[in-house]
């Protein structure tokens, strides 16, 4: 059988830049090489595409001097193929380097989990794993997001949505609006990020004002959420396209006052019950929200559900869906998974199963009007 060539891409423009080398590197150490061969692209900060044999540790080592720079033309004319980009004495030239059978991306975070670079495979007329342009910026807008899981009848928190302009330009009435919601504790967070970056707990007005300008530096959308007393922190993952599975919940037990990027990539401290002790009816109803917010935004491929369950009344609600999870090996997505009986191998090669029934039918998809 030929191998298929799979494109994993990593790095990125965002603040998850170093998660997502994280990510790669264990989704490129679980590729069978008697089924495929990886081809490593690194995406700098600066937004350069690179690649080479060992890419993923250049780019860990912060040595791109040795790398090839390659662009994946937005033309179906160019046969879903990777070019390096040469600059000779005239001019740039291009030079195949290989036909790509699947893009892999684990860009979390704006110009990779936020449609963006979906949008140039949809052009390029390419498969690639996860959800498209419209399940991708959708989910990574958690302002978005809100607003479709609340015209589907999915529980939230109460939340408000500023801008960077009114933080800097009027701080005490984003006060006002956020102080609305609810008492102390109130969350800032940045509406197109992940990984907890940028996210503060608030716990007076100084803290909420240090949190909105935090958050600020990584987006000009920024959410204010309203605190929730007594929660525990709910995880499931989905797979599948138009008829998706969830896997079992788990729960985060944070080694700090919330589940923030130290407690989960950094320290790696924070606890996991798999699955989460809860009663059958509320694992179930988690569950069932899960598949129906997935379904809501279009996803496909891959997502995990996070969600807060009270613990005294087990009243549940939706806090985000990511469409690009982690794939760490202490990631939540694939854990979850191996306890509902897929291994990680046997993930990583659905996906790219996955990706390939998504670009089939898109195949079947009329572009020209007959008569």
């Amino acid at each position: 059988m030929k191998k298929l060539r799979v494109a994993v891409i990593f790095g990125g423009r965002s603040g998850e830049h170093d998660v997502s080398l994280l990510s790669a590197r264990s989704v490129i150490s679980i590729l069978d090489p008697h089924r495929y061969e990886a081809i490593q692209i690194g995406i700098t900060h600066d937004g350069n595409w690179l690649t080479g044999p060992n890419a993923l540790e250049a780019f860990e080592n912060g040595k791109h001097a040795e790398l090839n720079r390659v662009i994946l033309p937005g033309d179906p004319a160019f046969n879903a193929a990777l070019y390096e980009l040469r600059i000779t004495d005239h001019g740039e030239l291009l030079n195949k380097l290989a036909h790509i059978d699947v893009f892999f991306p684990l860009l979390h975070g704006p110009f990779g989990e936020d449609g963006t670079i979906q949008g140039l495979f949809e052009m390029a007329d390419v498969a690639y794993v996860g959800a498209g342009v419209a399940g991708s910026s959708v989910g990574m807008d958690k302002a978005l997001f809100k607003d479709v899981m609340r015209a589907n009848g999915i529980p939230l928190v109460a939340s408000a949505l500023v801008l960077r302009g009114e933080i800097e330009n009027d701080m005490d009435s984003v006060i006002a609006k956020a102080e609305a919601l609810g008492a102390y504790p109130l969350f800032t967070k940045p509406a197109n990020l992940g990984s907890s970056v940028g996210i503060s707990k608030c716990m007076n007005r100084s803290d909420l004002a240090e949190g909105l300008m935090d958050a600020a530096r990584f987006d000009r959308r920024i959410i204010i959420e309203a605190g929730v007393k007594d929660v525990r922190e709910i995880e499931v993952s989905v797979l599948g396209n138009e008829d998706p599975q969830a896997s079992v919940c788990g729960e985060i037990l944070p080694s700090r006052e919330f589940y923030s990027y130290e407690s989960k990539y950094i320290d790696g401290t924070s606890g996991l019950l798999i699955p989460a002790p809860l009663p059958e009816d509320v694992a179930n109803q988690i569950r069932e929200y899960a598949i129906r917010a997935y379904k809501a935004i279009d996803c496909a491929g891959m997502a995990r559900s996070d969600f807060f369950v009270e613990k005294e009344t087990n009243k549940i609600y939706l806090n985000e869906l990511n469409t690009i999870p982690g794939f760490t090996s202490i990631s939540m997505y694939p854990k979850l998974w191996q306890a509902s009986g897929v291994t990680y191998a046997e993930l990583v090669d659905r996906l790219i199963q996955l990706a390939l029934e998504r670009k089939a039918q898109r195949d079947r998809t009329e572009r020209r009007r007959t008569t």
